[in-house]
């Protein structure tokens, strides 16, 4: 990291020795439309990272907890996508979304919404929002696995007084069993907040970072300008940022959740 932080300090191309330019390439980030735009496409990720899969992830995971049959089936349904690599995970949904013969338009088409069929990954409008439905639909199982694993530990006794006492479903979740789950909530939102600023392959995959940079992310804009452009020194300013931002939410949320454990 300090030889990369070193390097965002330079001009270098690869082949000449670098020059030393200060905080140049960090002043050109003020300026630098497509930073910005991946760096909002990062944010996204990452809202959607922290609500949606790990709701998600715990809901499947109370479900699939109790002692019903075919259980264990599901559980390694919801948890396959994951083992997936992500360049493999990117070429299926990439096939899924073509506009002519991907089978999401081709149901639409067969269930009677042509109008609903598009280029999925072609359009400025829907190509950020259909790679994050990839990354969601690969997180939510691995979510649940921490939360699966989590349950074990609860303390049925608790939650069996609870509902004797009077309290729904509902409150014996949110009052009993929630509460016991905190250290696995934390430890799956600082994943989810990292996953979602390191996300590169998807990206890299299934768009490029296009149309137009509407679905580029920082990781893949490191990327293109340090091996296809050959502004290494501007990469590792972008590659900095990227690693002061995640630091930051990171010791945010863990500094936030110590304060509230002190006041309880």
């Amino acid at each position: 990291m300090l030889y990369t932080f070193y390097l965002s300090l330079t001009d270098w191309d690869m082949f000449t020795a670098p020059r030393f330019v200060g905080l140049s390439n960090f002043r050109r980030l003020s300026n630098d439309p497509v930073f910005h735009r991946s760096l909002l496409n990062n944010l996204k990720w990452m809202a959607v990272f922290i609500t949606i899969p790990i709701a998600a992830g715990l809901a499947l995971a109370m479900v699939l907890n109790r002692k019903v049959r075919g259980s264990t089936f599901f559980k390694v349904s919801f948890f396959l996508p994951m083992v997936l690599s992500l360049v493999v995970a990117g070429l299926v949904w990439s096939w899924l979304y073509n506009p002519a013969y991907g089978l999401i338009n081709v149901l639409l088409r067969t269930v009677g919404l042509p109008y609903l069929a598009r280029g999925w990954l072609a359009s400025a409008n829907t190509a950020m929002e259909s790679i994050i439905a990839v990354g969601v639909w690969r997180q939510v199982g691995y979510v649940m696995v921490f939360y699966l694993a989590g349950l074990q530990s609860v303390n049925q006794d608790l939650v069996d007084a609870s509902r004797v006492d009077g309290a729904s479903s509902w409150k014996s979740f949110r009052h009993v069993v929630l509460p016991q789950l905190a250290p696995i909530t934390t430890v799956v939102i600082v994943i989810s907040i990292i996953d979602s600023l390191r996300v590169f392959a998807l990206v890299s995959v299934m768009t490029g970072g296009g149309p137009h940079n509407s679905s580029n992310v920082l990781a893949n804009y490191v990327y293109l300008t340090g091996f296809q452009w050959y502004q290494m020194g501007y990469a590792a300013a972008i590659a900095v940022v990227l690693f002061l931002l995640a630091s930051v939410f990171i010791v945010f949320y863990l500094s936030r959740i110590a304060k509230e454990e002190d006041h309880a």
